[in-house]
């Protein structure tokens, strides 16, 4: 039980440290603001007003919820901890165990969101990928991170949607784009954001032999235009055309898919994969939205490093992870100088550990 204890009070610091860092009173008195402002009889007039000031009140809602439950879980703890019997009830001995386990799991469950208080961060991502040097398995490598991401998604409830992809010319994929939706999405995937490096026995030649191939990915957080960022309909080109993306034969015979171009500054975006256009000038207009969100952050920042997960330079040599599978088996991030030597788990989304690291180190 002395050790028990031990465990007990180191929780409680850091959880107590914790609670002061996130300021819960102020997050509950912005929850009481956004509810009064849902009230007004005009709320809805405004959709896009209306749709930031929702999201708004629902993650922190949520995020007060969570430290509360939390705070309140450590207090229970604390007041029994006293009334065990340790020495004749091994049950309620084993019970407290339990309760101190599932305290630590939420624990560090929310403890990574200390690391997340970025502009951003509390948004929903865009995700993009690239395949790069290395031909087949480029493509192959650019699938296989597609397949990670979208995984990742999954195992923590995020609503993902491919909203673009070019396939390979025989496999896997030239590039894709990404919307995940969930809390602290951005957050989390912006340690993704670079070059990823794959070493291994390449399947498309006859020999068999290690190849290096690169693919890139971007992270950018979803924006809502018109709050965050005005575009004007005179800065933008918006041409048409058949869609080359899976989706059925409606998709392939009408001029459904969407590329915009933002004449300002030349960036130029696309969507293909619904049937609707409109839909997909929608998501097309998401992903400018938050590529000129990302351009005007990286140009006020005084340094690059202002911005956590930020551009890197787009030279094959400046990978930020490799993922060697041979002649033996090891992820590595080199930022960090976390790895792990159980690949399989990580490739099927369990990323986790990589995003920790980085988190923690204030990259």
């Amino acid at each position: 039980m002395h050790e028990l204890k031990i465990q007990l009070e180191g929780l409680e610091t850091q959880i107590q440290t914790a609670l002061k860092a996130i300021d819960l009173d102020t997050k509950r008195h912005r929850v009481i603001e956004l509810d009064t402002l849902m009230q007004e009889p005009d709320f809805w007039s405004d959709q896009k007003r209306a749709q930031q000031i929702s999201r708004e009140a629902s993650h922190t809602r949520t995020f007060v919820e969570r430290w509360e439950k939390l705070r309140n879980d450590l207090a229970e703890l604390k007041e029994i901890f006293p009334t065990i019997d340790a020495e004749n009830d091994t049950q309620s001995v084993a019970e407290f165990h339990g309760m101190v386990a599932r305290l630590q799991k939420d624990w560090r469950g929310l403890e990574i969101q200390t690391f997340l208080g970025g502009k951003y961060d509390d948004h929903s991502a865009i995700l993009s990928i690239h395949a790069g040097t290395g031909g087949k398995d480029a493509q192959d490598f650019a699938d296989m991170l597609l397949r990670m991401y979208l995984r990742w998604a999954e195992k923590h409830s995020f609503a993902a949607k491919i909203l673009d992809q070019s396939p390979g010319e025989e496999v896997g994929l030239k590039s894709a784009t990404v919307a995940i939706d969930g809390d602290y999405v951005y957050g989390y995937l912006k340690s993704e954001n670079g070059v990823h490096r794959l070493v291994r026995q390449s399947p498309f030649n006859a020999k068999n032999s290690r190849e290096t191939s690169f693919v890139l990915v971007e992270v950018l957080p979803e924006i809502i235009e018109g709050t965050e960022i005005e575009i004007k309909r005179d800065d933008l080109r918006v041409d048409t055309y058949r869609s080359s993306a899976p989706g059925g034969q409606n998709v392939n015979k009408t001029d459904s898919a969407v590329r915009i171009t933002h004449i300002p500054t030349g960036l130029v975006v696309g969507c293909q994969t619904e049937r609707s256009q409109l839909q997909n000038k929608e998501h097309a207009m998401k992903i400018l939205a938050a590529k000129l969100a990302d351009m005007m952050e990286r140009e006020q920042a005084k340094e690059l490093s202002d911005l956590k997960g930020g551009k890197i330079e787009m030279s094959w040599g400046n990978q930020i992870r490799s993922y060697v599978l041979h002649p033996y088996k090891m992820i590595k991030d080199h930022r960090t100088d976390y790895e792990e030597r159980n690949v399989e788990p990580v490739l099927d989304g369990e990323i986790d550990g990589f995003i920790e690291a980085f988190l923690k180190q204030g990259k």
